[in-house]
């Protein structure tokens, strides 16, 4: 008979909205294994992006290299302009073997129009 282990975790690919998104961040800011992940280009997240966010160029040549080297445990919300991009990152996240990975639906566009604040920084 087979035994379920408690250590196997879900996995999570979830698109969430913005409102959920803050709620996400409020919750978790201040944990280790949490990271926002931005993958719009250097330009779009100098203009402004997520209090804390990590940019990994979507279109960068190695961008799926980059992925590989994050930790797979670790829980990610990634964003992009509109959404398209950071879909489209989750897919490669989940092939990849991440565990735990959120969309924000409409992206940065999205999140501003919340009215959620954004950094230069």
């Amino acid at each position: 008979m087979a035994e379920s282990s408690e250590n196997e975790k879900e996995l999570i690919f979830r698109n969430i909205s913005p409102e959920e998104a803050y709620e996400l961040i409020g919750n978790v800011q201040a944990v280790p294994d949490f990271v926002i992940l931005d993958v719009r280009t250097p330009k779009e997240f100098t203009n402004g992006h997520i209090e804390g966010a990590v940019n990994i160029d979507y279109h960068g040549q190695n961008f799926t290299e980059e992925l590989e080297k994050l930790e797979k445990e670790t829980k990610y919300l990634i964003c992009c302009g509109s959404g398209v991009r950071a879909s489209k990152a989750m897919t490669i996240m989940q092939e990849l073997g991440y565990m735990e990975v959120y969309n924000i639906l409409g992206g940065i566009r999205m999140w501003k129009g919340s009215g959620y604040p954004l950094t230069e920084e």
